[in-house]
């Protein structure tokens, strides 16, 4: 996943001294303003001296975009929602459940499939590799994700939710 950083910015702000203003904003996807700096040198200069405090904000803006996630909260800025018809529900959470100590747990049959998928799943994947219910699923991932063992974002190509794990 590309990342923007903060030296870079820096750097980029730096060439302003050589006429080159807004360079900082166009590398932290500002492209209008970043014009806006190019042609004005900086809004005089003004501009770029406020930048020396924004650039930390507009890099973590940039990369939370980068990663789906930017909307201004901390929900995706992309959903896709399909009706799927009928399908059966699976059995309730109780059913999924460990009965022995040879069982897997919901969590662990989720990092598995996520392991066995590249690191990647959405929510269809979970549900069917852990047997349980859509809302169940979506716990089950929202507890993963809050423990830090995935990261939500949405697939360049589509926009659809993926959740990428780290195993």
């Amino acid at each position: 996943m590309h990342k923007v950083n903060s030296s870079t910015a820096y750097v980029l702000w730096f060439l302003w001294l050589f006429g080159l203003g807004g360079a900082q904003r166009l590398y932290t996807g500002h492209i209008g303003s970043g014009l806006i700096y190019l042609f004005t040198w900086g809004l005089f200069g003004f501009g770029q001296v406020i930048d020396l405090a924004l650039i930390p904000g507009m890099v973590e803006k940039r990369n939370a975009s980068l990663r789906g996630l930017y909307s201004g909260t901390s929900t995706p800025k992309h959903s896709i929602t399909l009706n799927i018809g009928d399908i059966p529900l699976f059995e309730p959470l109780q059913a999924a459940q460990p009965s022995s100590s040879s069982s897997v747990s919901p969590m662990h049959k989720l990092l598995k499939a996520a392991k066995a998928n590249g690191g990647q799943l959405s929510l269809a994947q979970a549900a069917m590799h852990t047997e349980l219910a859509p809302d169940q699923v979506k716990e089950l991932l929202q507890e993963a994700v809050r423990v830090g063992y995935a990261e939500i974002t949405n697939d360049s190509n589509t926009g659809a939710i993926r959740y990428y794990f780290d195993v």
